[in-house]
C-alpha cells in the first residue's frame, strides 16, 4: 500500500511543475517560445487539477489504513499518473486525438484507472461490510 504514498508525491511534484509551466507560459513568455510552447493553456490546467485529485485519492485510499490488494494500488496510482499525461500530451499537441497511438494511449490508460478504482472500491466496501 506505500505505493499510493509514494504515487502521491510523484503525482503533487507534478502539479508543482505543472503549475511553474503555466505561470512562466502566462506571465514570463520567453521569446521565441511565447505561443509556440504551450498551445492549449486550458488543456494544461485540466492535467493540473486531475493530478492533485489524483494524488488526493491515493493519500485518501493511504488513509484508510484499509488493507488493499498490492496490485489495485498500483493501477491507481499508474492510472492516476498516466490520465493526467492524456491532457499534457493534448496541451502542447492541438492534434492530439488525431493520433491512433495517443488513442490507444487514452484508452489503455482509462481501462487501468477504472480497474484499479473499482477494485480498491470494492475492497473499501467489504471491508466496511
Amino acid at each position: 500500500m506505500e505505493i499510493l504514498l509514494v504515487g502521491a508525491v510523484i503525482m503533487i511534484f507534478a502539479v508543482l511543475a505543472s503549475a511553474w509551466l503555466m505561470t512562466f507560459a502566462k506571465w514570463f513568455p520567453i521569446q521565441g517560445i511565447d505561443g509556440g510552447f504551450l498551445k492549449d493553456y486550458k488543456t494544461m490546467i485540466r492535467a493540473h487539477i486531475d493530478f492533485a485529485l489524483m494524488a488526493l485519492f491515493c493519500l485518501g485510499f493511504y488513509a484508510t489504513k484499509v488493507p488493499l490488494p498490492v496490485l489495485a494500488c498500483w493501477l491507481v496510482v499508474i492510472g492516476g499518473i498516466t490520465n493526467p499525461c492524456v491532457f499534457i500530451v493534448a496541451a502542447f499537441d492541438p492534434n492530439f486525438w488525431e493520433k491512433p497511438l495517443w488513442r490507444v494511449y487514452s484508452l489503455v490508460s482509462f481501462i487501468v484507472t477504472t480497474i484499479g478504482f473499482v477494485w480498491v472500491g470494492i475492497s473499501l466496501l467489504k471491508f466496511a461490510l
